[in-house]
């Protein structure tokens, strides 16, 4: 779940950071609000576009499972983990 977050924060940052290297790149100082107040609002609706569209993708492309969920149960007094069928 962690992972998850982590993944989808990287995706939101992802615009940020592109924004960042700009300024660096053409001798702008990264550091200053004004360089960055006219494209807040831009770049925080692209982020949110790319992490919405990681979202799609993976519903689009999950692996998806016919049977269902069989849960744990025991059998000839042995624990089967649960698993999809």
């Amino acid at each position: 779940m962690a992972r998850a977050l982590i993944d989808d924060m990287l995706l939101f940052l992802l615009p940020f950071a592109a924004f960042g290297l700009w300024l660096v790149l053409s001798r702008r100082n990264p550091l200053r609000w004004a360089a960055w107040s006219d494209q807040a609002v831009r770049l925080a609706i692209a982020g949110a576009a790319l992490v919405i569209a990681s979202f799609v993708v993976v519903a689009l492309t999950a692996e998806r499972h016919q049977d269902g969920f069989v849960p744990t149960h025991i059998e000839n007094g042995r624990v089967v983990p649960g698993q999809f069928r």
